[in-house]
């Protein structure tokens, strides 16, 4: 089966300014699709996090030819979509991992998970039901009733992982999600967000630092190429593909 596209980007150009240094990015292609794994690597500087909150849609690009988010019944132009819509593609569409979790502290884990469905108006019961659920499925069945604090490295990516899925969004972002954990516990978290995306069917981005870490999980990866004259300029190279 063909994977169905989840979001398409064709000539992205973003420029930004910060303390008299210019930073512009380029992407010439990039296509996101539903079930697959894509990994965002490269060094510091380079315009890896610049690229996730583009697709994120916390940034704006100067300009673009195409950039569409498909969601079952609709493609959706975003360079025109209006402020209400963005904002609502970015709170039932996205979830998003951080690199430390994101967890509150005064939430128990099961009150984590089921925030953003909450922020959105989904009912108690059927977050309750789905969070239940996906904590069996990801191995924190005992947790539910901690704090984040009481839980693991490892753990806490579990949570931050099941709360970025408990709307059911047809795109996840994970900003460096092992970077604050030991080799195992990182291959530990990539085994549970390939199992998430096998049952969620959702596209995944995960902007890392690993590239050997991520050539081992991610389905494909992109890089840049960083060049330095007057200012900063960043090509997305064309995407490799590693495990479909």
């Amino acid at each position: 089966m063909i994977p169905q596209c989840c979001l398409r980007i064709r000539n992205l150009n973003f420029e930004r300014e910060k303390n008299g240094v210019f930073f512009s990015l380029h992407v010439p292609a990039l296509d996101l699709f539903q079930g697959k794994i894509l990994a965002v690597v490269g060094e510091s500087g380079c315009g890896k996090s610049t690229l996730s909150d583009l697709i994120a849609l916390i940034l704006r690009p100067n300009s673009c030819d195409q950039f569409c988010f498909y969601k079952e019944d609709e493609s959706v132009d975003l360079m025109s979509a209006s402020t209400g819509k963005l904002a609502s593609i970015r709170g039932h569409d996205i979830g998003y991992v951080l690199q430390s979790g994101g967890l509150f502290p005064f939430l128990n884990v099961l009150e984590n998970i089921m925030l953003p469905g909450k922020l959105i108006g989904l009912s108690s019961a059927s977050l309750r039901q789905k969070a239940e659920d996906l904590a069996s499925k990801i191995g924190i069945s005992e947790q539910l009733y901690k704090k984040p604090q009481h839980l693991s490295g490892g753990q806490r990516q579990r949570v931050a992982i099941a709360r970025a899925l408990i709307h059911n969004p047809r795109l996840v972002i994970a900003d460096e999600p092992t970077a604050a954990v030991d080799e195992y516990t990182a291959n530990d978290i990539c085994e549970v967000f390939k199992k998430a995306v096998s049952m969620s069917n959702s596209s995944l981005l995960i902007v890392s630092h690993d590239r050997s870490l991520m050539r081992k999980h991610a389905d494909y990866e992109v890089t840049f190429r960083l060049t330095k004259e007057n200012k900063l300029k960043s090509q997305l190279c064309e995407p490799v593909l590693l495990n479909g």
